[in-house]
């Protein structure tokens, strides 16, 4: 009997160049999988045929079980701070990579497909059995999703797959299975690996592979400073929207600068730099107003990885990072700036203003945003009410914002944390939120909004 083949092409690219980097591995076996959300839209982008996804075959090859082998991934990290050498994909398995469209940090158009909740692996940590719960998969297969409509640089959800295996956590769940989409997997964490390695050279070729995947001739210290504002942008983004992370350690900071592993995450509606959400996270090192720093303190410890690379002298590369580094909260404030305008078309002299406001009257801040909306077209009650004041609202209006382009920028609905938390337990109730949210500027009108945070905490589902 002829072996069965994949009616497209998949690269397995990652593993051939960097085989230090992968162990092949296999998923595990599911006793009733079936796919629950798959995103055709983006499944044809990738070349892919979503009627093929949807049969056993697809459903084998999504699960880690098609022809050809997949691999987990190898890395480090600094976890809440202290580090960890010897990490690795302990759930998940890169099945290989397709040719699909292009992007700013996808050059190349080559993308990841990659599956979560697989079952264990070469990398698993002691105890683990290498799934997740269904719950969690569809957390992020609907916030990765509402990123992408928002702006924000992501990984991308193309399916998610129900196991038919009950698995305990909180409570007992079915576990789930989600396949994402990346411009790559390589990780801050990847070059701690690659740096602690005893294999000669393993750092340096996982930064060439790097370079040719994101930023083509780049030199080693202009992958730094690439990877360095590709961060800085997306983390603003984070802070304009009110995205909380959750996890921000440095296997959870990519390379391209996409937003990876949606776990404990969450969007605050109250402004307030001290909120978390996170059940793991029980210092709040990850809460809302410390993720510019946090991203800072990640990307430092990248330099510390590349110090080999940035330069033939110890002491010339040490202080070329240093001052790199030292950049970073330049770098961030004119990331910033140009999120502000770009999202809300803030003049650069009000955003102080902007930020003394929202801190002092603490909004909703999504309907914050919306007020300013409706006061750039002449109702400016409610931005008044919301921002404690007309001062600075009267200012913003007086800089001639475009009301056409600002509904185009400023979202009317986010994946609020109670909506969420509803949404995944009722499939129709995800798709009605999947809907509005993957549409934040022209969501449907009778949609619900506020949910309330009181008490709130999110979880991993690992």
């Amino acid at each position: 009997m002829p072996k069965p083949s994949l009616p497209f092409e998949l690269h397995t690219e990652f593993a051939h160049r960097l085989p230090h980097l992968v162990a092949e591995a296999r998923g595990e076996e599911q006793p009733a999988a079936r796919i629950v959300v798959l995103n055709e839209q983006l499944a044809s982008a990738l070349g892919l045929d979503p009627d093929w996804l949807r049969s056993d075959e697809g459903v084998e090859f999504l699960l880690g079980r098609g022809p050809t082998a997949p691999h987990a991934m190898a890395y480090a990290g600094f976890q809440f701070g202290q580090y960890n050498p010897s990490m690795g994909d302990g759930r998940a398995l890169l099945l290989g990579e397709v040719t699909g469209p292009t992007a700013p940090h996808n050059p190349a158009g080559l993308w990841d497909l990659h599956a979560k909740g697989t079952g264990p692996t070469p990398y698993s940590r002691f105890g683990s059995d290498g799934r997740g719960t269904l719950r969690s998969m569809l957390r992020e297969y609907l916030f990765s999703e509402s990123m992408h409509a928002l702006g924000v640089p992501t990984t991308r959800s193309l399916a998610v797959l129900a196991t038919g295996r009950p698995i305990q956590r909180q409570v007992v769940e079915e576990a789930g299975v989600l396949v994402r989409v990346a411009a790559s997997h390589i990780r801050v964490g990847s070059f701690h690996f690659a740096a602690q390695s005893l294999r000669p050279g393993m750092l340096e070729q996982l930064a060439d592979y790097t370079i040719e995947r994101h930023y083509p001739a780049a030199d080693y210290q202009e992958l730094f400073i690439r990877a360095m504002d590709a961060q800085a942008a997306t983390v603003a983004g984070w802070m304009q929207l009110g995205f909380i992370h959750g996890v921000m350690n440095t296997d959870n900071t990519t390379l391209s600068g996409e937003t990876i592993d949606y776990g404990p995450c969450a969007f605050l509606e109250n402004y307030d730099p001290d909120t978390w959400f996170s059940s793991i996270d029980t210092q709040g090192r990850y809460r809302f107003g410390r993720q510019p720093d946090m991203v800072g303190w990640n990307l430092a410890r990248l330099a510390e990885s590349l110090l080999p690379l940035l330069d033939d002298s110890p002491d010339s590369a040490l202080a070329w990072a240093q001052e790199a580094i030292n950049s970073f909260a330049e770098r961030f404030e004119k990331a910033r700036r140009v999120e502000a305008l770009q999202r809300l078309q803030m003049p650069e002299e009000l955003i102080q203003d902007y930020s003394t406001a929202l801190t002092e009257a603490s909004p909703d801040l999504t309907q914050a945003h919306r007020a300013l909306v409706s006061a750039a077209a002449g109702t400016p009650a409610a931005a008044y009410e919301a921002f404690a004041g007309t001062q600075f609202v009267d200012a913003y209006c007086a800089s001639g914002p475009d009301v056409a382009r600002l509904e185009r920028s400023v979202p009317r609905v986010i994946p609020r944390p109670r909506l969420v938390e509803a949404a995944l337990g009722d499939l129709d109730e995800f798709s009605r939120l999947l809907q509005a949210t993957t549409h934040p500027f022209d969501p449907a009108p009778d949609y619900k909004q506020p949910g309330g945070t009181e008490g709130y905490l999110t979880y991993c589902g690992t």
